[in-house]
């Protein structure tokens, strides 16, 4: 007999479908804790540019750069367990897994972070 889930729909989602093998499962918690540590480390970058950047070399430019470090950091981190619960659900329906949205974002967010860098550290004295 299915477990109501909390929101009274009947099966919750992770026990829905059959288990897969538990080395997939495994695999794809190992996958969101990288992302997971990526985000973490976007975070962590942030509070060094406001912590160790002097003030008057960050200006509005490493705000910024903090800023947007932290904040993509943060989506990366949330991202990643939407992810891994898609790639979960996928894989207990035996449906294909779902495409990646979280290299694109990580990859813009990476480069405008370097460009950020870039015009940052130019324009310092």
């Amino acid at each position: 007999m299915p477990v109501p889930s909390r929101r009274g729909r009947g099966t919750p989602w992770y026990e829905e479908g059959e288990e897969p093998d538990y080395r997939f499962s495994l695999a794809n918690e190992r996958t969101f804790l990288a992302w997971f540590r990526t985000g973490l480390a976007l975070i962590a970058a942030a509070l060094a540019v406001a912590q160790f950047v002097p003030p008057h070399a960050r200006g509005a430019g490493g705000v910024a750069l903090g800023a947007g470090l932290a904040v993509v950091g943060a989506l990366l981190c949330t991202a990643a367990y939407f992810r891994w619960r898609s790639v979960q659900r996928a894989m207990r329906h035996k449906r294909p897994l779902p495409p990646s949205r979280l290299l694109p974002v990580l990859a813009t967010g990476a480069a405008l972070t370097g460009l950020g860098l870039l015009l940052l550290l130019v324009g310092a004295p």
